[in-house]
């Protein structure tokens, strides 16, 4: 692996000491602990994260209240024409938002555009609220001349916890629904890589929302639970892996909040007899090693069906090799370095694991240097042979790591996917229709990809998962993230009124 020649010039080589933006201001917060925040390519230390105390959480709790009442007052028009602001305010720094994310997350310059291009993709969605935001109601809905109408309304403040993966999208996924339904926001980013969310809150700040509306708390685990504790948050929302997920759904729903808590996945990526080997092929790479594989709808099981294992296993393993690994601000990088030292560890553990298990090692990228960087690679790694029982099979590593089966027929396949925890997503290679109607009709995964390696929404719709993850099932959001809840009413002829709120699921 050859350092190229140029990079992509990095927004700045240092960020300082990173500060919280709540109340429309910037402020330190009340800590005396703070993390070295790391470029994953080079191992450089280029910001300062603080750990907000209980004390910084609840100052932006007060803050974002004290805004509420005037902004839940604001008419959905009104507050839909900030977030025109910020879609153009995003465009103007398209790259320098793309590059800030490639600096302190790792992904390539390529994925880091792409995720923020869903991002901005968000925040034209949300500025459809005025329509998005209608009720509806029935005549005589609720009996003979009682009528139904049901409004949707905000509820107050809500939080974002999001993960280091998609460092500015996740919360997009989120808070421009919560905001443009009336509802305040909390972002509380990954204390991994924080510095995208920075920028995100500079152009916050430049499309004018009134101070409050829209805060950011940096943090780790204390910063979390003060979040999940504090009595003035009506909600939660989360991405990250299971084991956290189920901890914090328990806690903010013990507490009266409402959580939607996305967990871990175990994609499976099965390849007929059928398919298009060649055009398959690239669609898989893709898969399994787009942003380092470190996404939950990554593929991370590769199946091949009958005759067509080994030719699979052979292609499949060559274009995986052939992957340039490197910082993704060289524009000729195909894949780059994972988050930290310690995940690095972590994923190269999973693979020794997996050998002493019995898997071939059919593709090793743990001796992946990058010459002229100090940074946390592994490169793409396929481990063939691998059987059901094995730790990597039953277990999300998060990294460039792909496990090889070989099935006799369709059913096995179907099987093999049912018979996981995991239920995030699935995809099948195919020529044949009957098959792909098959695979989507009997595959207990939320999302299905047919010939598609990523099975992602769009903003336009929603999430889904089943199991792990959650209980919807969908071919490609949960409603909760508008943050509104609904109420109906109604009315009798002598003009009492019967309101009850109902849960936006």
């Amino acid at each position: 692996m050859v350092r190229a020649t140029k990079l992509l010039a990095e927004v700045k080589s240092h960020y300082g000491d990173l500060k919280n933006y709540i109340g429309g201001t910037w402020r330190t917060p009340e800590t005396t602990e703070w993390l070295e925040d790391t470029n994953p390519a080079t191992g450089g230390v280029i910001a300062r994260v603080p750990l907000s105390t209980n004390e910084d959480v609840d100052v932006a709790v007060q803050e974002a209240l004290r805004a509420w009442d005037t902004w839940r007052e604001t008419p959905p028009l009104d507050r839909a024409r900030y977030f025109f602001a910020l879609r153009d305010l995003m465009e103007q720094r398209f790259e320098d938002l793309s590059r800030v994310i490639v600096q302190d997350m790792g992904k390539t310059i390529d994925e880091a555009r792409g995720e923020v291009r869903r991002a901005i993709e968000n925040v034209e969605v949300a500025a459809g609220i005025p329509s998005l935001m209608m009720g509806y109601n029935l005549e005589d809905g609720a009996g003979q001349g009682i009528d139904e109408e049901v409004l949707y309304q905000p509820l107050g403040v809500f939080a974002g916890i999001s993960p280091f993966n998609f460092p500015i999208m996740v919360q997009f996924w989120f808070w421009p629904y919560a905001v443009a339904t009336g509802n305040c926001w909390i972002a509380k980013p990954s204390e991994q890589d924080p510095t995208a969310m920075q920028l995100v809150m500079d152009l916050v700040h430049q499309a004018g929302f009134p101070a409050g509306i829209v805060n950011l708390v940096h943090g780790a685990k204390e910063t979390v639970n003060a979040i999940l504790d504090h009595p003035h948050i009506a909600g939660v929302s989360f991405v990250g892996s299971s084991a956290v997920a189920k901890l914090i759904y328990a806690k903010a729903a013990a507490s009266g909040k409402r959580v939607q808590a996305g967990g871990g996945a175990k994609n499976v990526l099965v390849v007929m007899p059928d398919a298009k080997l060649d055009k398959v092929v690239s669609n898989l790479v893709s898969s399994c090693y787009g942003c380092a594989g470190e996404r939950c709808l990554a593929g991370s099981v590769v199946v091949g069906v009958g005759k067509v294992h080994a030719d699979l296993r052979r292609k499949f393993s060559n274009a995986a090799q052939a992957l340039k690994v490197g910082y993704g601000l060289d524009e000729t990088v195909q894949m780059g370095p994972v988050i930290s030292a310690v995940h690095r560890d972590r994923v190269l553990g999973f693979i020794d694991r997996g050998e002493q298990e019995g898997a071939q090692v059919a593709l090793d990228g743990r001796s992946v240097r990058v010459s002229g960087y100090d940074g946390y690679f592994v490169g793409p790694t396929i481990l063939d042979d691998v059987r059901l029982d094995m730790t990597v099979a039953r277990e999300e590593i998060f990294g460039p790591v792909a496990s090889v089966f070989a099935v006799h027929a369709f059913d096995d396949a179907i099987d093999l996917i049912n018979s996981s925890p995991y239920g995030n997503a699935a995809t099948i290679y195919t020529s044949g229709g009957k098959y792909a109607r098959d695979f989507r009709y009997r595959v207990r995964a939320g999302n299905i990809g047919i010939n598609v390696g990523v099975a992602a929404r769009w903003p336009t719709s929603r999430s889904a998962g089943r199991r792990t993850r959650s209980s919807e099932t969908s071919i490609r959001r949960a409603a909760m993230r508008s943050g509104s809840s609904r109420r109906a009413r109604s009315s009798s002829p002598g003009g009492s009124d019967r309101l009850g709120r109902r849960t936006r699921f």
